[in-house]
């Protein structure tokens, strides 16, 4: 393991146990309510805006944060033991095998606020399909539990899984990005012809799906592309759809894990680009939220 490198862990888990890189709390712009978000490692996906980079490769890694180390070389022993000898906190592992047990032990921490606001958990990444059998267990046992169970996914999966793991849920929180099929694959990876497929078997199985559309400059903010998530959209009479502008608030894990972040000078939506695109899908019939 090295301090921008990967482990030798496996990538594929059993279903008893999942990897997941963050488990964050009192969350607002992923679902309903307050909410407690888990956060999957693994995405098939090379989006160049993506805010999660840690959340790509399926496999644990080793992250050193540039602005805590003094330098002490203690990084360069390129073994798991350095992060405990890490004087400053610098080293850290990305990823945490947890079990069904581990992660509800977290998630009850947050019932109160689950039972006052409406809210619940949602299950994201990465892409939470990369972990699809061990993400359908865990929706399982939190229904039993009563918590309302939510999914922010971009499609990309096995429609068996997704409709199994969509069926578990509140909401799915459906992701359309660049609606070019071509184009979409090669700067994503994406299969959009799969993608719009799986969106089409979730309506048509019954599930709550609301459609969103991350607003990037040079790659999704645009009427034309905007155009063309409408038009998929129309005949599902959906009354809803999500904008998520553009931000750089991931910039800095980009160093972190020694990647080249393409968007690093690309300057966030103005209110005026994001009104205008909001007043466009609103004469649509759409209510629009804008951050989810």
């Amino acid at each position: 393991m090295s301090c921008n490198g990967i482990s030798a862990a496996p990538q594929i888990l059993n279903e008893r146990e999942g990897r997941v890189f963050n488990i964050q709390r009192y969350s607002l712009n992923d679902g309903q309510g307050i909410r407690t978000v888990v956060f999957f490692k693994g995405c098939p996906l090379t989006c160049p805006w993506c805010a999660n980079p840690e959340s790509r490769s399926p496999k644990q890694q080793m992250i050193k944060r540039e602005a805590k180390c003094i330098h002490c070389d203690v990084c360069v022993l390129d073994t798991k033991e350095s992060i405990d000898e890490c004087p400053s906190g610098a080293l850290e592992v990305v990823g945490n095998n947890m079990t069904f047990d581990e992660i509800v032990a977290e998630i009850e921490k947050d019932s109160v606020f689950f039972r006052t606001s409406g809210g619940g958990v949602t299950l994201s990444g990465g892409e939470v399909m990369a972990q699809a059998p061990f993400a359908i267990e865990l929706a399982k046992r939190l229904k039993g539990l009563n918590y309302p169970v939510a999914i922010e996914t971009t499609g990309q999966g096995n429609q068996r899984h997704l409709l199994a793991l969509g069926k578990l849920c509140d909401e799915v929180l459906y992701d359309f990005k660049i609606m070019d099929a071509e184009r979409a694959k090669s700067i994503t990876g994406i299969d959009l012809p799969k993608v719009l497929d799986n969106f089409n078997a979730l309506i048509k199985a019954g599930v709550n799906v609301i459609p969103r559309l991350p607003l990037i400059p040079g790659y999704t903010l645009d009427l034309m592309n905007v155009d063309r998530v409408l038009r998929f959209l129309q005949p599902f009479e959906l009354d809803e759809i999500h904008l998520l502008p553009f931000h750089q608030y991931g910039a800095n894990k980009y160093d972190n894990l020694k990647l080249n972040y393409l968007l690093k000078d690309v300057p966030v939506p103005s209110p005026n680009e994001i009104e205008a695109i909001r007043r466009h899908v609103e004469a649509a019939g759409y209510q629009v939220i804008i951050g989810g």
